[in-house]
C-alpha cells in the first residue's frame, strides 16, 4: 500500500565551493600558480594586480549568488530585473589590507630570488637513443622499424615487449611487412649504442652487454662474465661458497669478479631524467630557521598570489549604476557580471584560507615536533599522528591529511614532506612511548655498523633493540625492515 509520509532529516552536504576549496588546500605551491592560470582564463573578473579585491570591494558574509540571481530568467518580463542591488559591488570598500599583504620587511623572503620555477633543459633517454640511429647506415623502411624498437623501450633501458608483438604492431599500424629475424638483427645494433646494456630483455642480458664492452684480458672482467653466464641464479642468492667451488677461484679473484658486476649499472636508461615530471622538483611550501634557538616559520610566496577583482568589470557596474535607461540587456550582462565578481571574491578568499590552513597546520607540526627542527636527530622526533594535529588546529583529520601528503617544508637539515613527520609509537620498557621513526632510526644504524661478512639476522637485531629497551617482536623487525628498503640478512653478505 502505498502512502504519503512527511519526515524531516539532517544531512551534511559540501557545497561546490567546498569541495574546489578541498582540492585546493591539496595543491602544491609548485602547481598553484598552474591553477591560479585557469582560473584567470575562466574569470575574466579575476586578475593579478598590486591590491588585494578586498580593498575594492566589501567582503560578503558567503559567496553565494543572490537572491535575484537565483531567480532569474532570462525569458522572463523586465519586472524581474527590478530589484537588482549592486551597491555593495560599486562602494569602495574599507581599505582593509589581506592578510597575506602583512610581511616584515625586516626579513628577506626566502623565495624571493626566485620567482620562477626554474626549467632543466635536458635530453630524454628516447631522444639520446634515437640520436644514435644516424649512425647505422639504414633506409627509410628499416630507420622506421629502429624507430619502433627504441619505442618499445622502457625508461629504465629495457626491451620487454616480445618480439612477434612488435611485427604485429609494424603491420598493422605503419603497414611495414618484417619478420622476426630482420628485427633482432636491428636489436643486437641497439644494444651496440650508448649506454651500455640498452635494450636488453632482462636484467642477466644488461649486465652480460656492459661487461663485454670491457677488456676480457683482465681476469676480474672474465670471470664476472663467466659467473653471470652459468651462475647467476646462485650470485643473485649470494651463494658465493658454491661458485667459488666450482670455478675454483681464491678469496681475492672472487671478490674481484664480484666488484666487477657491482659496478654494473642494472637500468642503463635510469641515468637519464625524465622531462615534465613534477616528482623531478621539490618546490618547498614552507620555510623554517633557526634563529639562535628559535623556529621561525614562513610560506613561500608563491602560496600568496597578488589577486584582484577585476577594475574594468566594477566601472561597468557604476556605469549601469549612474545610467537611467536600464533595459533587459543591460540587466542581464549586469547579472553576469555580478555572479564573476562573486566567483572572483570567494577565490580570493579561498586562497587566504588555504594560506591560513597551510601556516596553522605546519605551526603544529613545528611545535609538535620542535626537538628534531632544532637538532636533526631522528632519535628526538615523538609520535605524531593526523588525530594529534587536527585537534591542536581544530581542523578536520581529511584537511591535515591533504596538507600532509602534497606539502614539503626545507630545514637547514634538509628538505622533508610533511609526512616524514607522523609516525606510530611503541612502547619501552619503562612505559615510556617513543616514536616509530626512532625505532627505524636505530635499526638502519645497527645494519650499517654489522659486520658485512656475517650480517645481522632478524632475531639478533630484536635482541639488539630489546637490550636497549624497546618492546619489539621479532615480526615487526622484519617489517620495518622492509620499510626501509633493506633486504634480509643473507643478502647483505658481502666478501
Amino acid at each position: 500500500m502505498l502512502k504519503q509520509t512527511q519526515q524531516q532529516k539532517l544531512l551534511q552536504k559540501l557545497s561546490p565551493q567546498q569541495i574546489q576549496l578541498m582540492k585546493l588546500l591539496q595543491v602544491p605551491t609548485v602547481n598553484l600558480e598552474e591553477r591560479i592560470k585557469e582560473e584567470l582564463e575562466e574569470n575574466p573578473a579575476l586578475e593579478y594586480g598590486e591590491e588585494s579585491g578586498e580593498d575594492e570591494f566589501k567582503e560578503q558574509d558567503d559567496f553565494e549568488t543572490s537572491t535575484e540571481d537565483e531567480e532569474f530568467d532570462p525569458d522572463g518580463s523586465e519586472s524581474e530585473y527590478d530589484n537588482i542591488d549592486i551597491s555593495e559591488y560599486v562602494s569602495e570598500g574599507d581599505d582593509e589590507v589581506a592578510d597575506y599583504k602583512l610581511r616584515d620587511d625586516n626579513y628577506p623572503d626566502p623565495d624571493e630570488s626566485n620567482k620562477t620555477i626554474p626549467i632543466r633543459v635536458e635530453t630524454s633517454f628516447h631522444e639520446h637513443l634515437l640520436s644514435q640511429l644516424g649512425m647505422l647506415e639504414l633506409d627509410d623502411r628499416l630507420t622506421a622499424i629502429a624507430e619502433h624498437i627504441i619505442g618499445s623501450i622502457d625508461d629504465d633501458g629495457y626491451l620487454r615487449r616480445e618480439i612477434s608483438a612488435m611485427v604485429d604492431d609494424l603491420s598493422f599500424s605503419q603497414n611495414i611487412e618484417t619478420t622476426e629475424e630482420e628485427i633482432s638483427t636491428l636489436i643486437k645494433k641497439i644494444q651496440d649504442f650508448d649506454p651500455a646494456g640498452v635494450c636488453a630483455t632482462d636484467l642477466k642480458e644488461c649486465l652480460l652487454l656492459q661487461l663485454k664492452r670491457k677488456s676480457q684480458d683482465d681476469p676480474g672482467v672474465h670471470n664476472a662474465y663467466v659467473i653471470l653466464e652459468n651462475y647467476f641464479d646462485e650470485f643473485t642468492k649470494k651463494h658465493y661458497e658454491k661458485i667459488q667451488k666450482s670455478l675454483s677461484l681464491s678469496d681475492e679473484g672472487l671478490k674481484e669478479a664480484i666488484t666487477q658486476i657491482i659496478r654494473l649499472t642494472p637500468k642503463p636508461g635510469g641515468n637519464f631524467a625524465t622531462l615534465n615530471k613534477a616528482e623531478s622538483y621539490v618546490i618547498p611550501d614552507f620555510f623554517i630557521m633557526n634563529n639562535a634557538g628559535k623556529l621561525e616559520l614562513t610560506l613561500n610566496s608563491r602560496n600568496a598570489p597578488d589577486l584582484r577583482i577585476s577594475g574594468g568589470y566594477r566601472e561597468m557596474l557604476k556605469e549601469y549604476d549612474r545610467g537611467d535607461k536600464k533595459d533587459k540587456r543591460q540587466k542581464e550582462a549586469v547579472l553576469f557580471i555580478k555572479q564573476k565578481i562573486d566567483a572572483a571574491k570567494w577565490f580570493i578568499d579561498a586562497i587566504k584560507q588555504r594560506q591560513h590552513t597551510l601556516l596553522s597546520t605546519m605551526e603544529s607540526i613545528m611545535d609538535y615536533q620542535r626537538e628534531f627542527f632544532l637538532t636533526g636527530d631522528e632519535t628526538t622526533m615523538k609520535p605524531m599522528i593526523l588525530k594529534d594535529i587536527a585537534d591542536r588546529t581544530q581542523l578536520d583529520i581529511s584537511t591535515v591529511s591533504r596538507v600532509a601528503n602534497s606539502k614539503y617544508v626545507q630545514t637547514e637539515f634538509g628538505t622533508f614532506k610533511l609526512k616524514f613527520f607522523f609516525s606510530e609509537s611503541l612502547s619501552t620498557d619503562s612505559g615510556e612511548e617513543v616514536s616509530t621513526r626512532e625505532v627505524k632510526k636505530i635499526l638502519s644504524d645497527l645494519i650499517e655498523a654489522e659486520n658485512k661478512r656475517k650480517p645481522l639476522s632478524d632475531e639478533n637485531l630484536t635482541k639488539m633493540l630489546q637490550d636497549k629497551g624497546y618492546n619489539i617482536a621479532r615480526r615487526t623487525v622484519a617489517k620495518y625492515r622492509e620499510q626501509l628498503n633493506i633486504p634480509v640478512a643473507r643478502l647483505r653478505k658481502e666478501l
